[in-house]
């Protein structure tokens, strides 16, 4: 190790989760990757030898650098590019968004935007294709809702992916078909919406793990490979901005693990990155042999595979999500449930007996019991283990499953922006596809904690934008929705713990990262401000100034 620091920071406001910290530590130190001290700034400027790098934090808060455990790299990167529809509203405001995007990219074949809210035309029904051929007259068009759970598209955009007079869709999937016996435009899941995306400019391969969790068909040639090489990098350059130094992709493939690994060797691999194995329904549980390979093939401290994921239902606003009870308004819809109970509850089994951890996304209270009831077969065929099993969103809970994640050492890993009060998505979005008494069990982020069970919180990127402080806002300033809903504010502590000590625990690495100490990887963020200091409402006022992964500056503002 070197005899002098590479990187001093002085002068800052620490909060570094380890109890050991001295009461007087403004300042640390790191060389070759890790953390070599944290003290005083006197005794830590000392130590600088004539090339190291000295960093004044102003009296900003240095921290753990954050870590993002549900994101979607890939996707979220190309959609850095795409018509961003977030806050257009009506058929006129559409139709003036579409027009200069589609002028300014007439080779892409199909005009794709993103962001585009459920109630975009209407309060009360989704958009139609014949009311997207009027916003849109002249090219295939199609656009994703926030939650990347729908589709709608115009019927060039149908006619081009041959869907306009329906198709085959997988379990819980669905191209919905109108009275004339074509489709509307409405493309649920992404078994439906598959044949959409490959018209895309990336082909659907930055989709390929989540749709199919298998590599790209056909091959990508070597120019498509250093094309999407290049949209991941501004996607992490994006994500460094925010003070991010790790990810947890919540889709994948091999093809993704690959890229990453490209980028490590050539210098554009900024955050350090989590990718599953991606289990489809229909798949075998013989296809598991796969997720064994690809984590024996990437094991590395920048890019790995430990964990397998699985959906077992959709979301509620497009009406999957599978629910105990049918939705306001239907006698039969309770959402379809994505697995077959006896094939989850197998490769629940299987993939712990593995050793590998389990990412299960569950938002409807019946999707969430059967992923828990899941979980607890794994555990009583297996027995016990530090498993660090997960399940992903738990949006509407029944309250007699909430203790059951304690019980069963299940981790909840919340989005806190998703929630009607978390100060993104329209509040009233959410309510009316629920039945009053649901309310209860909605986002119960405080009945969770506050249960002992472990919760860790992310964005699912690009659902909502990875920008940190803008999640971390949505925790601790939620909305007022009035008695009906439950107050589940957050600290500023417990936030800040879950976004980086406790993402760091659930990828197994809580010895190595989310703390700042002696011997740790050097993943640090300075914050413009003292983060305690600023009242709840206004913490998006602070932003990272200068972020550190593995002992590489990857940001500096300005």
């Amino acid at each position: 190790m070197s005899s002098y620091p590479e990187i001093i920071i002085l002068n800052g406001t620490l909060i570094t989760f380890d109890d050991a910290t001295p009461d007087d530590a403004t300042a640390l130190t790191m060389a070759e990757g890790v953390i070599t001290a944290v003290g005083p700034n006197a005794a830590m400027r000392d130590l600088a030898g004539p090339d190291t790098h000295v960093i004044d934090a102003q009296g900003g808060t240095v921290m753990p650098g954050f870590i993002d455990s549900h994101v979607h790299l890939f996707g979220g990167s190309v959609e850095l590019s795409c018509l961003d529809l977030f806050g257009i509203q009506g058929g006129d405001a559409l139709k003036a968004a579409i027009a200069p995007f589609a002028a300014a990219n007439p080779d892409d074949r199909i005009v794709f935007a993103v962001q585009a809210d459920y109630a975009i035309l209407h309060d009360t029904r989704t958009p139609t294709r014949q009311e997207l051929d009027q916003a849109c007259p002249d090219r295939p068009f199609a656009m994703f809702a926030p939650d990347h759970h729908t589709v709608w598209a115009n019927t060039a955009a149908l006619e081009l992916a041959g869907l306009l007079h329906g198709g085959e869709t997988d379990a819980g999937s669905q191209i919905v078909m109108g009275d004339d016996g074509r489709a509307t435009g409405e493309l649920r899941e992404p078994g439906a919406y598959a044949a959409i995306l490959k018209l895309t400019r990336h082909g659907g391969r930055d989709m390929a793990g989540l749709v199919t969790g298998a590599d790209p068909v056909p091959a990508p040639t070597r120019a498509e490979r250093e094309k999407d090489k290049a949209a991941i990098a501004r996607g992490m350059k994006h994500c460094a901005a925010q003070g991010i130094t790790g990810l947890h992709c919540m889709d994948g493939n091999r093809y993704q693990l690959e890229l990453l690994s490209e980028m490590e060797a050539e210098g554009t691999l900024l955050c350090r990155t989590a990718v599953p194995f991606h289990l489809k329904s229909y798949d075998s549980l013989d296809r598991l042999e796969q997720a064994d390979t690809m984590r024996r093939d990437f094991s590395g401290d920048m890019v790995w595979c430990n964990h397998v994921k699985m959906f077992i239902d959709g979301v509620v606003e497009g009406r999957t999500a599978h629910m105990l009870a049918p939705y306001p308004g239907t006698d039969d819809n309770y959402g379809d449930p994505v697995f077959e109970v006896d094939h989850f509850n197998e490769a629940c089994r299987r993939i712990d007996a593995m050793g590998m951890q389990i990412a299960v996304h569950a938002i409807g209270d019946a999707g969430i019991r059967h992923t828990i009831d899941g979980y607890e077969a794994a555990r009583k065929a297996n027995g016990a283990r530090d498993s660090r099993h997960r399940i992903e969103h738990l949006e509407v809970m029944h309250p007699d499953d909430i203790p059951r994640l304690a019980e069963l050492d299940i981790v909840a890993s919340i989005q806190p922006g998703h929630a009607p009060f978390g100060g993104i998505f329209p509040p009233g979005g959410v309510g009316k596809y629920l039945h009053d008494y649901q309310i209860e069990g909605a986002y119960p982020w405080r009945e969770i904690r506050d249960s002992g069970a472990k919760v860790v919180f992310s964005t699912d990127w690009p659902v909502i934008g990875v920008e940190v402080m803008t999640n971390v806002k949505a925790a601790i300033a939620p909305l007022d929705l009035g008695p009906q809903w439950h107050d589940q504010t957050q600290t500023l502590m417990e936030t800040l713990s879950s976004y980086t000590r406790d993402n760091a625990w659930v990828e197994f690495n809580e010895d190595r990262k989310g703390k700042l100490a002696k011997g740790m990887m050097a993943d640090v963020v300075i914050m413009s401000h003292d983060l305690a200091t600023l009242p709840p409402a206004r913490i998006t006022d602070a932003f990272a100034k200068v972020t550190i992964c593995g002992g590489r500056v990857t940001h500096e503002a300005g």
